[in-house]
Order: C-alpha cells, then structure tokens, then sequence
C-alpha cells in the first residue's frame, strides 16, 4: 500500500496532542495543590503578578505556568493586557470539588500512577501486576477525589431509588456492607442519608480503612459507619445490602468474591454493583470515556487483579455481559441493569 504522508501528519498532530495533555495533567496537579485555580475563580483577569501574590507563589514560575494553561485553554489570556482570566464555566471542572464535572481527582490520580510506570513494564513481561498498594499514595487521594462528586451526584438521588425496597429498608434501617471501600466516600454518603441504618465498610488496604475512619468522623456518622481490613473474599457478616462501587473489576477472584456476597446477603437482600460504564465489544467502546477507563485500566485495575489470586483481570471495561456471567457463576439468579450514568452502570443482584 502507498504511504500515506497526509495520514501520518495528521498523527503526528494528534501525538503532539496527547503529549501536551499529559503534561497539563501535571500542570492541573501543580494549579490544584498552590490554589492557582482556586484563587483566579471568579477573581476576574489577573496578572502573574497578582496571582502569585495571591497564592504565596514565585512570579517567574506562576507566569509560566499560566502561558501553559493559555495554550491549553484552561485559561483565557489578553493579549492587550497581559492578564488571564479562568472561565466561570471551566470552575465546575477546576475548583468545585462537588461538582460531578470536577476533573483534579482525575488528574491527581492518573499522575501519580504514572509514577508506577517502571513497575507496570516489569508486569507486562511477567503477568505478575502490579498490587494497588504499590503505587503511589497519592493514587489513593486521587481517586477518592475523582469518585466522589459522581457519588454525591447519583448515589442516594438515583441509584439506590432505582434498586428494588432498597430505598425503603435503608429509610427503617438496614445492615450495610460496603465493600472495597477506599477512603469512605460511598459509606458516609450513605450513612448521612440514612441515619437509621448501621454501615460497615471493607477494604484490604489498611492505609485506606485509616483514611475512612478519619472521614467518618469528621463527618459526624461515626456512630453508626465502622470501618475494618478485610478482603472481598473474607468479610464478615449479614447484610440487608452490599455494596461495590468500582472494585469489582479490580479484584484477582471476582467469582469467588460474588460467592461471598452471596453468602453474606441476609434474606431478601440485595447486591448493589457499581462498575465503569462499557459495551460489551472493544469497538464499541473506542470514545473519549473508553479511552480513559482502558488506559487507567491498562496502569492500575487489569494490574491489580494481575497480582491477585486467579487473576481474572476483567479490566475497567468489562462490559455488563462479562458482568453477568461473573454474578450467574456465583450462583444469583436475579440480575437487573438497575440504572447507568455516562461514566457507571448500576447493578442489582438478588439470589
């Protein structure tokens, strides 16, 4: 076939595109941990100067960072007046933290998974992954950070009013596991809304159930949120509902993980599974969210399940029909798409 000099400039520039993209990930990183973005919202057009001012910054640095967000278009510049000016509309994105548009858990995590690089090339030869307790910490921060606003958004809104008698056994009082918990976000969201009802959140990584406890106390729901160390496989228990909220895909053994839901269900209860949204073929999932999820899937979720006992390695993009054949293996008979956003689908299973 003739080479095509057209189609490979055309590459180049879209080359030249993710590589900017990954460095504005770091710049995002560096404008979110100085409060850059924060102290231009809704400041109006500011020198570096004044923005260095602001944040406790050194000028030189601060002018150059805001020539990289400029040509990245995260900020505005003025070329008559030297000053640059965020947009209300990139806020959502840069500065609310609650907002289910806020991008810096994103850019948090994803740049510190890069840093596990060395180790994920090690894996690719020797299929033995990479653990989520080897990356860096700051994997941990970011994700959390990433999760939480889609979880404010939807979770006591829409998800669990789309599941069966849930709402309403959580509204009297109901028993709740959430497993691969994290940092806690799902639990005390949870608790806030249903003060009735007792939770306990579950997670193998210890640094992350230190993490959780801390929240929940700041938020006041320590009476009735626990958190302890414990594996999907090996949690104790009897629970009206558990819960997963984008750990499935992650785990070595999720068969053997659904099983122990199974078991740990109380009669009548039910099994909320939250996992990444994805189609169930390659092809169609090759748009902007595939390409996140695939990518942070390759570094981080496919590695974990890796060096975990079976690994399955369902990946990020599982798709629900994988899905269901890991809940029918495991023996639920009821299994329903209870509802999906652009980002998640809902699963309610019963046995």
């Amino acid at each position: 076939m003739a080479f095509d000099e057209t189609k490979m400039q055309a590459f180049v520039g879209k080359a030249l595109g993710d590589l900017g993209g990954a460095l504005t990930a770091s710049l995002a990183v560096i404008g979110d941990k100085l409060g850059l973005y924060r102290a231009m919202a809704g400041a109006g057009p500011l020198t570096a100067a004044e923005l260095a001012e602001r944040t406790g910054t050194f000028e030189r640095c601060v002018r150059e960072w805001l020539a990289a967000q400029a040509a990245s278009g995260y900020v505005e510049h003025d070329a008559a007046t030297g000053r640059y000016v965020l947009p209300d509309e990139h806020v959502p994105v840069l500065v609310d933290e609650d907002s289910p548009a806020c991008m810096l858990g994103g850019f948090q995590g994803m740049t510190a998974a890069m840093r596990a690089s060395a180790k994920v090339v090690e894996a690719f030869r020797t299929g033995a992954g990479v653990g989520w307790h080897e990356h860096d910490p700051e994997l941990f921060l970011g994700t959390e950070r990433f999760f939480r606003p889609g979880y404010n958004a939807n979770l006591v809104d829409s998800w669990i009013p789309a599941l069966e008698g849930v709402e309403q056994k959580l509204a009297a009082g109901a028993s709740v596991a959430d497993v691969g918990c994290g940092f806690g976000a799902s639990t005390v969201i949870m608790a806030k809304a249903y003060p009735r009802s007792s939770f306990v959140g579950f997670d193998y990584h210890p640094a992350s159930i230190e993490a959780a406890t801390e929240r929940a106390e700041r938020a006041g729901v320590a009476d009735r949120v626990r958190f302890e160390v414990a594996s999907a496989k090996k949690y104790p228990g009897s629970y009206d509902l558990v819960t997963f909220f984008d750990c499935l895909h992650d785990m070595g053994d999720p068969v053997g993980a659904a099983r122990h839901v199974r078991s740990s269900l109380a009669p009548g209860g039910t099994w909320m599974l939250v996992e990444p949204f994805a189609h169930d073929r390659v092809e169609d999932n090759l748009n902007p969210v595939g390409r996140v999820f695939y990518s942070v899937s390759t570094m981080v979720c496919t590695q974990a399940s890796l060096a975990q006992e079976v690994g399955l390695a369902l990946g990020a993009q599982a798709g629900e029909g994988r899905l269901r054949d890991v809940l029918q293996q495991a023996g639920f008979g009821h299994v329903r798409r209870a509802t999906e956003t652009p980002f998640n689908i809902v699963i309610e299973a019963r046995a």
